[in-house]
């Protein structure tokens, strides 16, 4: 099918009713996500999977995607105006957000980030629109070897590109996996590690295991912490900026729109890593950078186009070939799989429908985004202001109903409640809990293609070496780790301080 048969296709499937009323939910509930500051992305998208049980798998996929992605234009808010990051992404919109705001101009800052926010995140549709389809053209042609030794990278590269220790991203991709063994063995049928518990038989709940490591946990992480709540007032003449904020901002913005692109593609990146390394290379570049970090335009411009760009290329290799590009991307990939939808190559042949109407819902999304964000500037500036004793309550009641409202199951609120405890000591020790969701997700598709290459290759472990794209993938992840463990073990053996 070619580019503009598709348009054609998804405009049918996107632009009708019901598919807008949920991409407006979706955007909307992102943005109030985004904007409440310690919730994040990840927990909403958690939170309202339940919902989507009930739903056709156009418009859960639709609104599910509208809150991953619209979660990233209400971040900024409150990093802009109370230095208090929305979601981790906009941690770097900060640093220059908040001094623009305390030299009064909050809402050009507001302005700017709604603005780059949507040309990085069109950049990167247009991407996903020309290379997603052709990449699964590629995909067609790898077995079950290529599977596995693509997913092992995509795994791998979650744990060390991921923010933080390296070693500690590979502990938990690992126990992810091993996780993922839990309950009844898709070829055997024999029951594992259930040790007598009856609900654990059919494995574990991924949205209880989700809502928990990303909704609760957070909670607990932010519900200790000092809020400002007096954050500054805007109004709307003093959102439109000069032509000199314009021209200052809008290279910065078409690179922040490409790095962001690059990285979003990568397995196990995400979009914090994109607005980080946007920040850097726009500071490096500049003639000016000892103007970032007081108030430089160019620097909320180049990270909130990253990390939207960022959001939006992920879709990438996750629906060309179902390895999710960061954790958001693999709670998506979760909700495909729950609605009998696989992400492969035949994908955009089998589903095109599907492929086209998400495509084309994308462009509707962040329409509504760049309409909505900045009349309802004010609005949220005062949702700002409720505070965290009756917010934080209210959302873990709603966790606990959805998670509930999926079997009737008092056992997924327990695996909710100890999953938040868990994803709670995992932040506290510096142990991200996104390569282990990866790893839960991916680990069975890992080991129903490791087992289906050995037995295509009658027990050849060699079978992984011996075709070349396979060969390939491995030797990118062994120069992975080994780009880990080369520096750490000069460092122990020179003495120099290394992290844990």
């Amino acid at each position: 099918m070619d580019l503009i048969s598709g348009i054609a296709l998804g405009v049918n499937v996107a632009v009708t009713s019901e598919a807008l009323l949920f991409c407006l939910i979706g955007v909307s509930v992102g943005m109030f996500i985004g904007v409440l500051p310690g919730i994040g992305p990840l927990a909403a998208v958690a939170m309202t999977l339940p919902i989507t049980y009930h739903l056709e798998p156009m418009s859960a996929l639709i609104m599910l995607a509208g809150i991953f992605y619209g979660a990233q234009y209400g971040g900024s808010t409150a990093s802009i105006l109370l230095n208090l990051p929305g979601t981790s992404t906009t941690a770097v919109t900060a640093l220059d957000g908040y001094p623009m705001a305390k030299q009064g101009r909050a809402g050009v800052a507001l302005f700017i980030t709604t603005i780059t926010s949507f040309v990085g995140g069109c950049f990167a549709i247009v991407l996903v629109m020309s290379f997603a389809p052709a990449l699964g053209q590629m995909a067609l042609k790898f077995s079950s070897a290529e599977y596995f030794s693509i997913m092992l990278l995509g795994l791998v590269a979650a744990a060390t590109m991921s923010l933080g220790s390296p070693i500690k991203g590979l502990i938990s991709v690992v126990a992810g996996l091993l996780l993922a063994t839990v309950g009844m063995d898709s070829t055997s049928g024999v029951v594992r590690y259930s040790f007598g518990v009856l609900e654990l038989q059919d494995g574990l709940n991924l949205v209880a295991m989700a809502m928990g490591l990303f909704g609760v946990a957070e909670l607990l992480k932010n519900a200790g912490k000092p809020r400002d709540l007096a954050p500054q007032k805007v109004r709307m003449r003093e959102l439109i900026p000069t032509r000199q904020d314009i021209k200052e901002c809008w290279k910065p913005t078409l690179r922040g729109s490409v790095v962001g692109s690059f990285v979003g593609i990568l397995p196990g990146a995400g979009p914090t890593l994109a607005a980080f390394l946007a920040y850097a290379f726009e500071k490096r570049v500049s003639r000016t950078p000892e103007k970032f970090g007081r108030g430089a335009i160019e620097g909320i411009s180049a990270p909130e186009a990253a990390n939207n760009a960022s959001t939006q290329a992920a879709f990438i290799p996750t629906l060309a070939l179902g390895i999710p590009g960061d954790a958001g991307m693999a709670v998506l990939l979760g909700a495909m799989m729950i609605h009998g939808i696989t992400p492969r190559p035949e994908f955009f042949t089998t589903n095109a429908d599907l492929f086209w109407g998400l495509v084309v819902s994308f462009w509707i999304g962040n329409l509504m985004l760049l309409v909505l964000n900045i009349p309802l500037i004010g609005f949220w500036v005062r949702v700002l202001t409720v505070p965290q004793r009756l917010l934080f309550p209210a959302i873990l009641f709603f966790i606990c109903i959805g998670v509930y409202s999926v079997s009737n199951s008092p056992f997924d609120v327990m695996t909710v409640i100890v999953f938040g405890i868990v994803g709670y000591l995992m932040n506290a020790y510096g142990y991200p809990p996104a390569p282990m969701l990866m790893g839960f997700i991916l680990g069975p598709m890992i080991e129903q293609h490791f087992r289906r290459a050995l037995l295509f290759s009658r027990g050849d472990i060699t079978t992984f070496i011996d075709r070349p794209i396979s060969a390939a993938f491995l030797v990118l992840t062994l120069l992975l780790i080994a780009s880990i463990a080369i520096p750490t073990l000069i460092a122990r053996r020179k003495g120099l301080p290394v992290e844990d």
